[in-house]
């Protein structure tokens, strides 16, 4: 309505006195309709004016009417807050009275029980109290009673020393002696009383315990050795090889002796042609090289073809020969006692162990032998048999290159062992054998004594008569330096020693002590297999003569 009023009054505005062109003397109608169009534009405008004024009344009241609204809403939602707060705040306050009282009620009966429990307490502590009492005075009066009779006592005592000195002084003047004299002789006595009840003592246990050990060792070693039978062959640093005639020597020989020395050459053994008829030596220290050397020279005897060539082929075919002799001997003995993972190396060298001897022992049959015995004990006593048996079998390796390597048998021993892998209790019974290191399990115990059995039994091993003398020297010669021994013998090889002691010099129970006394001397002083047996002889002869 007002872009219609505005328009209206400048169209009438220009359509005035002037008229359209701004010219003075237009027509009428057209000067009255501009006056119409202004009026008509005045008119709008009034009546735009006054609706827009009565709009914006009505507006501001309708506004007014809201506000009003909403401050009542407002006032009303407020007052329900508060009335919905005070409820909470009492009904908050109630629950609080409440909680405060039950507090106050349980503290009030705890303080109640505590109150009588300290009640119950002050009564018992006025009884005991009151009891207290009634003891120091019964103890005061035992006190009092205990120092009379303390003093009675010691009175009683001066008057008992006095009595004592004056019934010693007469002993003295009586027997002769003093009482340090008296008191010397009475230990002495009683000392010699204790000798012989713990020499009878011990003589009862060592007996009871010597028959049971006795017994269950006989047991136990007579079925190890029935089931260990072996034959034993004692074999020497020379081989004889028999000759079809004795023209074959001069074949052996060769022209200018080419083919002794070819054959010692390739061999490394000395051959020893000598009046012997029909026969030649083969001597060396090592008994596979002997072994080698033996049947090469059967086979060029027999072949009847003897020159440096031949015997270098034959030499070679031997060896290859003994070699697979080697690992089938290795193979048998393992696979006899129960034993197939063995290292292949090891088993080689098990084999060579045929060819080595010690004291005239065979070292592989020895080895089965140890190996059988100490599972056999093992089985008997309940341990590891199958660690037993290997540590038995493997306990001489060592020999079986200490020829070619430096050191001792056990050391060798014990790298070969760790290097192809053994387990540490086989290396530790191994190493454990010739009580080097001190035995750490009961197999390696069981070892030591199936390889002193094997060692010890009769006709095993063949010793020097050299070192058999001076070992019979060296024992008698111990039993000798003892006081009151009249003569000693060493018999059965060493293995027993005999003594006579002087009957009026060594009593019963003294030649127990000294039988003790030279078996540690011969312990300590003298190396040798198995054990000795030390016997005491004393013998009381009455000699009397009539006259």
């Amino acid at each position: 309505m007002q872009y219609l009023a505005s328009n209206a009054l400048s169209l009438g505005l220009l359509l005035g006195p002037q008229g359209p062109g701004g010219f003075v003397g237009d027509t009428p109608a057209l000067v009255a309709f501009g006056i119409t169009l202004l009026v008509v534009g005045l008119i709008l405008i009034a009546v735009w004016y006054f609706i827009r004024r009565r709009f914006a009344d009505r507006l501001v009241k309708e506004t007014r009417r809201n506000v009003k609204r909403m401050m009542k809403e407002a006032e009303r939602q407020s007052e329900n807050i508060l009335k919905e707060a005070g409820v909470e705040a009492r009904e908050e306050h109630l629950r609080a009275r409440q909680a405060f009282e039950e507090e106050s009620r349980d503290r009030r009966r705890e303080l109640s029980k505590q109150e009588r429990r300290i009640a119950r307490r002050e009564e018992k502590l006025e009884r005991r109290t009151s009891s207290f009492e009634d003891r120091e005075k019964e103890l005061s009066r035992l006190e009092r009673t205990a120092r009379q009779q303390q003093q009675r006592v010691e009175r009683l005592g001066k008057e008992l020393e006095k009595h004592r000195e004056e019934a010693l002084r007469r002993l003295e003047r009586i027997a002769g002696q003093t009482a340090a004299q008296a008191k010397e002789a009475l230990m002495q006595m009683m000392q010699l009383e204790a000798r012989e009840q713990m020499t009878r003592t011990v003589r009862h246990i060592e007996e009871e315990m010597r028959s049971k050990a006795n017994n269950e060792a006989h047991r136990i070693i007579a079925m190890a050795i029935q089931r260990c039978s072996s034959n034993h062959v004692a074999e020497h640093t020379v081989s004889l090889v028999e000759l079809p005639s004795d023209d074959m020597k001069g074949r052996v020989i060769g022209r200018e002796g080419r083919n002794i020395r070819a054959f010692e050459m390739i061999t490394g053994v000395n051959l020893i042609v000598d009046d012997t008829p029909e026969a030649v030596l083969i001597s060396t220290f090592d008994p596979l090289r002997r072994e080698i050397a033996r049947l090469a020279l059967e086979r060029l005897v027999t072949d009847g073809r003897i020159h440096p060539a031949r015997i270098e082929e034959v030499v070679a075919r031997v060896r290859e020969e003994i070699e697979d002799q080697v690992r089938q001997e290795g193979n048998e003995a393992a696979a006899d006692l129960g034993i197939h993972d063995l290292n292949p190396e090891l088993v080689r060298l098990l084999g060579m162990l045929k060819f080595r001897t010690s004291y005239g022992q065979n070292v592989l049959r020895h080895s089965i032998e140890v190996a059988t015995i100490a599972g056999i004990l093992a089985a008997e006593l309940g341990t590891d048999e199958q660690t037993a048996r290997r540590a038995g079998l493997l306990h001489d390796i060592g020999k079986a290159i200490d020829q070619e390597v430096e050191g001792t048998h056990l050391s060798i021993g014990i790298d070969l062992l760790r290097r192809h892998g053994e387990s540490q209790a086989v290396i530790q019974g191994m190493e454990a054998h010739h009580f080097d290191v001190e035995p750490a399990t009961v197999e390696a115990v069981l070892v030591q004594a199936a390889d002193a059995l094997s060692a010890a039994r009769p006709g095993a091993r063949r010793d020097m008569l050299e070192t058999y003398v001076k070992r019979l020297q060296k024992l008698e010669q111990i039993a000798d330096s003892f006081s009151g021994v009249a003569k000693a013998y060493a018999i059965q090889a060493g293995r027993e020693l005999r003594i006579i002691v002087e009957s009026d010099r060594v009593s019963d129970d003294e030649a127990i002590w000294l039988s003790k006394d030279i078996a540690k001397r011969i312990e300590k002083e003298v190396q040798y297999p198995g054990e000795i047996k030390v016997t005491v002889i004393r013998e009381t002869r009455a000699v009397e003569f009539a006259k």
